[in-house]
């Protein structure tokens, strides 16, 4: 199974970068951050999520790897 994560970004993007990220999910909170959360295939692929936060100058305020959720249905 790939692992899933948490990314929290300072500012708030819009939602078309959620393409941009690997469709990860995204959602703009109230403190002015961003998070993206979804799986990740693998290391390469989230180094390449990390250089895309570096290339556009974001801060990356944490990465969390966090359980993967549920399907509906299971707990």
């Amino acid at each position: 199974m790939s692992p899933h994560y948490e990314f929290r970004i300072g500012g708030h993007l819009d939602e078309h970068w959620s393409t941009w990220f690997d469709n990860l999910a995204l959602s703009r909170n109230a403190d002015g951050t961003t998070t993206l959360r979804g799986t990740v295939t693998d290391q390469a692929a989230l180094h390449g999520l990390l250089a895309k936060v570096r290339d556009l100058g974001l801060t990356l305020i944490s990465l969390d790897a966090t359980p993967a959720p549920s399907p509906p249905g299971q707990e």
